[in-house]
């Protein structure tokens, strides 16, 4: 075999053998213990290889819940949008090609790439967003048609009168919707520029205010913590507001290393969105977490973790940030990569009438591995009020290959969850058994 090949095949057989193991148990809830950092040259790397579900396979709902295949055969589809009218928006996509001289290099990147697509993350991006229709209810779309196409790596959606509007990698852009449209064939209007570039984090997040007039954006870093500098962070790591009459936005709030998911509280109509923290300091740091998200707030990235947890990684330090630093609320677990947030429509049965439905994408650099399934947080009085409840599980076979990966969710109005899992190519219902 040529050194060309040997030398990667090498260092990737390393990687795997490398790394720490979790002491602890997962760390959830409002008071998580945090162990000390545990360093090391070569981060422990622990991904699931992306498979296939075999034949007839499915996740597993909790007893009285029946799970069906909203749509199969779908193209990396990774956020959700139900329509007023139960259409159901897909869309389909990954992550964008840098531009020329912005991609990331080094022996890190290299490893990062390899890591991502035995994940299944490794193919080009659709660029489109599909619209499905379950017209007779009975949890299978008979409808399929493009919706939207040549996009650039879409991920957020929200809709606010007649205007369907888009989180591009870069930009938000708005488009004209009628009810029961299957088709836009309409150019789009930029509404604003979002942080681009290289696009270490690319998702965008979008969700809109209880009262329409405003939408918010959720950016994640250009980085795990700052290595490349602060110059390429400008707006990211943070949640912009996009005031929507008045054509402006504002950074909402700060420090939030890669939010992903958001949406309001019904009850107090706090904004509340899932992060994905930091790596590389073990199997035991930093718990994701679930975090309300206050106005002009600052949650500690890149300079501390979990309030004024210092990380003495990046430089120079800056004690004046961790001295503000906001713990967050809730957290969910180390590692477990939570992208998806829906908050009960009250809709479906106890106990998941109140709270929260996360959507946890799964570990790539835990030992024992992490997330991989849909969880629940039950909520009373507006705030977490219990342990996480799993809620969709089996998406990791017994060998410890990913049948699934679960990152958009969202109540379909109907007394259902729709999950989508982006390595099974599926949109997933999960509703009670009739």
């Amino acid at each position: 075999m040529p050194s060309r090949i040997l030398v990667p095949c090498a260092l990737a057989l390393l990687l795997a053998a490398c790394g720490d193991t979790a002491k602890l148990p997962e760390q959830t809830g409002p008071t998580p213990q945090l162990p000390q950092p545990v360093r090391s040259l070569i981060p422990t790397v622990h991904i699931a290889p992306a498979e296939s579900w075999p034949a007839g396979g499915q996740p597993v709902a909790p007893a009285g819940f029946r799970v069906t295949a909203l749509a199969r055969g779908l193209d990396h589809p990774r956020w959700l949008l139900v329509l007023p009218n139960g259409d159901v928006l897909v869309a389909e996509s990954n992550h964008p090609a840098p531009p020329p001289g912005q991609e990331e290099k080094g022996i890190k990147a290299w490893v990062m790439k390899k890591v991502m697509a035995r994940a299944g993350a490794g193919t080009p991006s659709a660029d489109r967003i599909t619209l499905l229709r379950d017209a007779d209810g009975d949890g299978q779309a008979e409808t399929r048609s493009v919706l939207l196409e040549k996009l650039h790596s879409p991920f957020g959606m929200a809709l606010v009168g007649d205007s369907l509007y888009v989180a591009n990698a870069d930009a938000v852009v708005r488009f004209p919707y009628a009810a029961g449209q299957t088709k836009i064939a309409a150019a789009g209007v930029q509404v604003t520029d979002l942080p681009g570039g290289r696009n270490h984090h690319w998702t965008k997040g979008l969700v809109t205010s209880p009262d329409g007039t405003k939408l918010y954006a959720s950016v994640g870093s250009n980085s795990n913590v700052a290595e490349a500098g602060m110059a390429i962070e400008e707006g990211r790591a943070a949640i912009w507001e996009i005031d929507l009459p008045a054509g402006t936005k504002r950074i909402h709030a700060s420090g939030l290393r890669n939010p992903v998911g958001q949406a309001f509280e019904p009850g107090t109509q706090a904004l509340w969105t899932v992060v994905n923290e930091r790596d590389e300091l073990g199997s035991d740091l930093v718990p994701d977490y679930l975090t309300s998200v206050r106005q002009g707030a600052f949650y500690g990235w890149p300079w501390s973790y979990w309030g004024q947890h210092v990380d003495e990684r990046p430089q120079p330090a800056r004690p004046e940030m961790v001295a503000k630093a906001v713990a967050p609320d809730y957290a969910l677990g180390n590692h477990v990569a939570p992208l998806g947030l829906a908050f009960s429509d009250g809709k479906l049965p106890a106990p998941y009438t109140s709270g929260a439905f996360v959507g946890e994408h799964g570990s790539w650099n835990r030992k024992p591995r992490s997330g991989y399934k849909v969880v629940f947080i039950p909520f009373a009085g507006g705030r977490p009020a219990g342990a996480p409840v799993d809620f969709l599980t089996g998406f990791l076979s017994p060998e410890g290959k990913a049948w699934g990966r679960p990152v958009g969710v969202a109540l379909d109005g109907k007394g259902g969850l729709l999950v989508a899992d982006d390595v099974g190519n599926t949109v997933w219902r999960v509703a009670p058994a009739r």
